[in-house]
């Protein structure tokens, strides 16, 4: 029996149709790029299905987020225009809305986490020109968000949300309507990265009314799971803590309009994913399924190096949770799945924090903390006894030393292969030094990366 909660979630879910991601395609074309959709031989190779890879990247802002933004911008009245807007973001739906400001001739004000790379930073100014105004606020996109719409009630500019309104939904949908376009109706599976969820309430609506067979899954990172948590809750809701590294991705709260898309549509929350159905394996049960999974940002790093040094393809952490997120899906055979590469904004200066994540993530990079008795040839009998012949110390840092008699070293050691991790474990306790391991998801271990 449907509950009141069920009906008003159906309703706003209907503020949204194909029919209006058509009009919206027709509207934005010629400003917007029809990026390439590529087959992807390595991730075909990897999961046994044919792996397209779309290349929202290759927009003209590096990511799918103009689409929303202009498509929005385009319909404001003369009134509205001249009072100019007002957005906030993570960094993409900014050089959206920076573009379309110049495009349009429009004034506006940006406001953006204070942790937004500079490099996306950089990008908004060169995008918007004269026309756009940044305004730096606290360290998450959440924050820019009250800040801008406190900005709209005090000075009548008009608000362009990211990802909360059915214009930029509309927008963001036309991604599908190009897919389709390109790949027909032989469309298994689409994979994509969920943040405040404008892109796959876009997505989701579309396929529903134009290609139903096809299986949606969204792909949140871990640390900021947000839908995840407003499906469980059946409702949006504000998450205490989130892992701000996959920026484009990392909001405490879903919109409240690809919430109820996605509920509407029947999405599940599941740890892992079958295309189609093994007995034993959760949702999506069946062609057509809407399921979201969790990824670890540590394999988000390692899908993005991965597509770097195989593809050529430089994504952002947020462009690459779709890829990131096949390792925990399975296909049969032959099966034709996209993964949309939603941006490429990356600033090169995270490489090292990007790299380290990956190796973690793998296994194979380590930290402990040392208490080394303080006399002659105990690093030395560190080395020999503990000490893999294909382990490398790639960190060695003297700490606070308590007393004379012992003083504590970080030591971060980097493996050979993942699976020496036991074995070099039994060598420290055969040792018998006094070594404690920093454990990856323990609240010390944030510290390091």
């Amino acid at each position: 029996m449907s509950t009141a909660h069920d009906v008003e979630t159906a309703k706003s879910a209907q503020q949204v149709s194909a029919a209006d991601i058509d009009i919206a395609a027709q509207r934005i074309k010629g400003v917007v790029s029809a990026t390439p959709l590529e087959h992807c031989q390595r991730l075909s190779d990897a999961t046994g299905a044919n792996v397209w890879l779309k290349r929202e990247d290759l927009q003209r802002v590096r990511s799918y987020k103009l689409r929303g933004a202009y498509n929005l911008m385009v319909q404001l009245s003369d009134t509205e225009r001249a009072a100019g807007v007002v957005c906030a973001s993570a960094g993409n739906h900014a050089q959206g809305v920076a573009f379309a400001c110049k495009a349009l001739g429009i004034r506006g004000r940006i406001y953006l986490p204070s942790n937004t790379p500079k490099q996306k930073r950089d990008r908004i100014r060169a995008h918007g020109n004269s026309f756009v105004e940044l305004k730096i606020t606290g360290p998450t996109y959440d924050e820019a968000a009250a800040a801008a719409a406190e900005d709209c009630e005090k000075t009548g500019a008009t608000l362009v949300p990211p990802f909360d309104d059915a214009r930029t939904v509309a927008g963001q949908g036309t991604v599908a309507a190009e897919i389709l376009s390109q790949l027909g109706g032989s469309i298994d599976a689409i994979v994509v990265p969920v943040g405040g969820g404008g892109l796959i309430a876009g997505i989701t609506t579309y396929m529903r009314e134009r290609s139903p067979h096809t299986t949606i899954v969204g792909a949140e990172p871990a640390g900021a799971a947000s839908m995840i948590a407003a499906l469980a809750a059946r409702g949006p809701v504000t998450l205490r803590d989130i892992d701000p590294f996959v920026d484009g991705a990392a909001v405490r709260r879903v919109g409240a309009l690809p919430y109820a898309v996605l509920a509407a549509a029947g999405a599940s929350a599941v740890t892992h994913a079958s295309l189609p159905l093994v007995a034993s394996v959760p949702s999506p049960s069946h062609p057509g399924d809407i399921a979201l999974v969790k990824v670890d940002e540590g394999a988000v790093c390692t899908a993005m190096l991965d597509l770097y040094q195989n593809e050529g393809i430089i994504a952002e952490p947020a462009g690459a949770l779709s890829s990131a997120a096949l390792h925990q899906l399975s296909f049969e055979p032959g099966q034709n799945v996209v993964c949309v590469v939603s941006g490429g904004n990356n600033d090169v200066s995270r490489y090292g924090e990007i790299l380290e994540r990956s190796l973690v993530h793998m296994g194979l990079k380590h930290y402990f903390l040392v208490n080394f008795p303080q006399e002659p040839g105990a690093l030395r009998r560190f080395l020999d006894e503990v000490l893999g012949p294909d382990d490398d110390i790639t960190m060695f840092e003297y700490i606070k030393r308590n007393n004379r008699e012992t003083g504590g070293a970080l030591v971060g050691i980097e493996l050979g292969n993942r699976d020496g991790l036991s074995t070099l474990l039994g060598r420290i306790r055969k040792s018998g030094m006094d070594v404690e391991r920093l454990e990856p998801g323990k609240p010390a271990f944030r510290y390091l990366i």
